[in-house]
């Protein structure tokens, strides 16, 4: 599916930093598509596509700022997982969405309700004690399941397979597919395995009343949201909308494990 573009938004990743910005204006202008620069926290209501100059930081970024916008993204960082291609391709890049020649990545988001608030997740939402050992009960659909006790506890999205989970030993899934990845931080148990669930399901995390560590943190996509006292409960599922990536070959999951995470 073509989709339209006559206004897009540019996302840099740092606005204090040098980005080609009138290159990328000019690009797009030239094909008649109208280009806003976002700066602060402007969230423009009318964009058809989100351009995130930077790298996967930024891709969750414009994901947080823009639910309902697809986004594309133009690696100026260093690994660059979720991005479609790099700066120096930034005439193709334009070339090949005004042509139609891409593909578009839909993704689970999932929903995050926890003491005092909520949030959505793009890759994984963690509890972590600072000093001792996390106990975590956890629920699937109100029916507890087991109790994890290591550093924390991850639930993610096939977006986040590839970031914090992989380097917990959590499978690699591919992004498309809609389910729910559960795992235990530094667990102590030498016969723990990572699960996959259902998107549909309901997981409930309780801290412990055997937590003895006074420091447990809520952690949703890299950012420390609330603390976290035994009893209190955090619950996952999957959000109302999902999240959309353009990527310009179909393939492109399979070349990103190889080229950037050398798979």
């Amino acid at each position: 599916m073509k989709l339209p573009l006559n206004k897009i938004g540019i996302l840099p990743r740092d606005e204090k930093l040098d980005y080609p910005v009138d290159e990328v204006r000019a690009l797009f202008e030239k094909h008649g598509i109208g280009v806003c620069f976002i700066e602060g926290d402007e969230a423009p209501t009318d964009l058809d596509l989100v351009v995130a100059l930077g790298g996967d930081g930024t891709v969750l970024r414009a994901f947080d700022r823009f639910p309902q916008c697809p986004v594309i993204a133009i690696n100026f960082g260093t690994v660059g997982f979720l991005t479609a291609g790099d700066r120096k391709d930034l005439a193709q890049i334009v070339q090949l969405l005004v042509d139609g020649k891409y593909c578009v990545s839909e993704r689970l988001v999932l929903a995050c309700r926890f003491p005092g608030g909520e949030g959505l997740v793009y890759n994984e939402v963690t509890l972590r004690a600072r000093h001792k050992l996390l106990f975590t009960d956890v629920f699937v659909d109100d029916v507890k399941i087991r109790t994890i006790r290591g550093d924390g506890v991850a639930v993610g999205t096939p977006t986040g397979s590839t970031g914090l989970l992989m380097a917990m030993g959590a499978p690699l899934v591919m992004p498309e597919v809609r389910c729910m990845i559960l795992d235990g931080i530094n667990e102590y148990n030498f016969t723990s395995r990572a699960l996959i669930l259902p998107a549909e399901k309901r997981v409930r995390l309780r801290v412990s009343p055997e937590t003895r560590d006074e420091q447990v943190s809520l952690v949703v996509d890299g950012r420390e949201i609330c603390g976290l006292a035994p009893g209190q409960d955090v619950y996952v599922g999957q959000a109302e909308h999902t999240a959309r990536l353009i990527y310009l070959d179909s393939h492109y999951f399979f070349n990103n494990l190889s080229e950037k995470l050398s798979w």
